[in-house]
């Protein structure tokens, strides 16, 4: 790939992404795969006149060693220096760049029982962290081939060629093409539009169908506004938290989802595969759980608190976008949600409340925001999938029709 542009992408990510402020610190996190455009990344940054860069490695194969060696007490402990970067995350707000690679079967064969654990025990001490941070902070999730998922993703090709050929889907996708801030200034500006229209019908209930058998009804907070594109801090600092992104979407009343709901993409879970499942829910919380593919995996993440068996989003992603029509399948489900219309399990977005400004995380929580410790996204969207929006007023509008925006 052209060193040109892959400096644009950087330049996006740093720019339009996390959207660095001077005198900002940030904090890059990746694995292993492509050392030369982190190194990129680093360099816009300070382009940027950023404060100081700091890149923490990740590296699934040790991840798994420390699974299997470590007792679970260990693997479970917040130790004090780990609250002490708590602490200061907190304090400095750095910008925070996800740059994921992983193997999307990379973490198979792994004590998913302790691990999963190990997270519960850690949780509580991390949450009120994380609750500090909640829409304080700018950050931005995007993608770089690794060598495994992108031999994933083109099987039956070498492994140079795969990696080049993920690298032309990701950045085709994420509109890296010319001038790509300005590309990304429109995309947000069509998907403000959108939210526009699906926030003056003052939504109560979504009921989703599908010939594959979905057949689910979401209830909405009358206080919660469909979100989409571009995000902007409590400080006022606009970023783009997804590079790339389709959706619009809202989270939903906690408590409020009935019927049942089948998957239409595998879920790269924990390093793991789901395929082919279905959650079928009652009194807003899933009761039934099956998969061909990872049911274990799939019980596990729906019990790993009281919310995550409960909807944290609901995400509407037309079937004519970018990622849909490349015909791919990209195991990964930052590119895998925005090819099809999602849900998500566990935690939801404070920020999609009116005037969340003004109340505080546990007043949106009242309200009917969901919190957990997880937030996965699963895909439901399909050819066949129409969408019903009942209002306010009682009148049923068409949201989705044959899996495209009605209108």
């Amino acid at each position: 790939m052209k060193k040109t542009v892959l400096r644009e992408y950087a330049r996006l990510i740093v720019r339009c992404g996390v959207n660095v402020q001077k005198g900002q610190e940030v904090m890059i996190y990746a694995d292993l795969d492509q050392p030369q455009f982190v190194q990129m990344v680093v360099e816009e940054a300070y382009k940027a006149k950023a404060k100081k860069v700091t890149v923490e490695w990740n590296y699934q194969p040790l991840q798994k060693l420390h699974v299997r060696h470590q007792s679970l007490k260990t693997l479970g402990t917040v130790t004090e220096w780990q609250k002490a970067r708590q602490e200061h995350i907190c304090q400095v707000l750095p910008a925070r760049i996800h740059l994921i690679s992983e193997d999307p079967d990379g973490l198979k064969g792994i004590n998913m029982d302790k691990f999963s654990k190990a997270r519960q025990m850690q949780y509580p001490i991390l949450k009120p962290y994380r609750d500090r941070r909640e829409n304080r902070e700018q950050w931005c999730i995007a993608a770089v081939p690794g060598e495994a998922w992108a031999k994933k993703v083109f099987p039956g090709v070498r492994a140079s060629t795969a990696v080049e050929k993920l690298w032309e889907a990701i950045l085709t996708t994420s509109r890296v093409d010319g001038d790509s801030v300005q590309a990304w200034e429109a995309h947000n500006a069509d998907l403000k539009a959108r939210c526009d229209y699906l926030n003056s019908l003052k939504i109560r209930f979504l009921h989703y169908t599908a010939e594959n058998g979905t057949d689910l009804t979401v209830g909405m907070i009358p206080q919660s506004r469909w979100r989409g594109g571009a995000d902007t801090t409590l400080q006022g600092v606009r970023h783009n938290p997804n590079i790339p992104t389709e959706e619009c979407f809202i989270s939903p009343m906690k408590g409020q989802a009935e019927g049942i709901v089948y998957s239409t993409k595998p879920l790269s879970y924990q390093g793991q595969l789901i395929e082919n499942f279905s959650l079928r829910f009652e009194n807003g919380a899933v009761v039934e759980a099956r998969a061909e593919k990872g049911e274990d995996l799939l019980k596990t993440l729906v019990a790993m608190d009281e919310g995550a068996a409960c909807l944290g989003e609901c995400a509407l992603v037309p079937q004519k976008s970018p990622i849909c029509e490349s015909g791919l399948l990209f195991y990964n489900t930052l590119f895998d949600e925005n090819a099809a219309c999602h849900l998500a399990l566990g935690m939801g977005f404070a920020d999609t409340i009116e005037g969340f400004q003004d109340k505080t995380l546990e007043e949106c929580r009242r309200l009917g925001i969901n919190d957990s410790m997880i937030h996965e996204d699963f895909m439901i969207g399909c050819d066949s999938m129409n969408i019903d929006a009942v209002c306010e007023d009682g009148s049923v509008r068409p949201i989705f029709r044959s899996g495209n925006w009605a209108f």
